[in-house]
């Protein structure tokens, strides 16, 4: 059985989000968005979702301030954007990860955000890959539902990346590792022109 499973709620009515939690029997929701509110999908909102889920017996829990990808860490910056390798460095990042193991010993977990595709969200490219790295089983539930082996999020993104073709000469490790570098990226947080000049102030 999976560890943990990842879901996003982008283009799902919740009446739909429940019934996939259901249909993979997921009883805790680990909410992994920094900030946990929606202006297209209220709904969603982190006070909304909680009740939603009380309703139906599923556990909300909220890791932005462990597991977001928008750190509050000034160090986890470059040139106004988060690098992945640094979060990911962080104890207050270990640390959510150690919740989310001990968490998965007695509850189906899901990693909630926002994005359809796995491979376009930090849940997949930043905390997938550590909770797999450390050994677990992570399993992505798609945007039609199907279930998807995080190696087999990887491939495809490769593909999609054409990994294979431009560093063919690679080992299959560091070729995933070229893709999470990149994809990292591609879909970090990055400041704007004021947040960035603003934070600069402070360091």
């Amino acid at each position: 059985m999976p560890d943990v499973f990842t879901i996003g709620y982008a283009n799902r009515s919740i009446e739909q989000f429940i019934a996939l939690l259901r249909d993979n029997s997921i009883t805790a929701v680990a909410d992994v968005r920094s900030i946990p509110f929606s202006r297209s999908s209220p709904e969603f909102n982190k006070d909304s979702l909680k009740q939603s889920l009380d309703h139906v017996g599923v556990a909300y829990v909220f890791l932005g301030k462990e597991l977001g990808a928008r750190t509050e860490d000034a160090e986890c910056y470059s040139f106004g954007r988060v690098e992945y390798d640094r979060l990911a460095a962080t104890s207050l990042f270990q640390a959510g990860l150690d919740r989310i193991q001990r968490g998965s010993l007695t509850r189906r977990i899901a990693l909630m955000c926002a994005e359809k595709e796995p491979f376009d969200c930090h849940r997949c490219i930043l905390v997938g890959r550590h909770l797999s790295e450390r050994g677990l089983r992570i399993v992505h539930i798609l945007g039609d539902g199907q279930l998807e082996e995080h190696s087999a999020t990887m491939r495809r993104l490769m593909q999609f990346l054409r990994v294979s073709d431009a560093f063919g000469s690679e080992r299959e490790d560091e070729k995933v590792s070229i893709a999470y570098r990149i994809q990292a990226e591609r879909i970090a947080f990055k400041m704007n022109s004021i947040e960035a000049e603003q934070a600069s102030l402070w360091r």
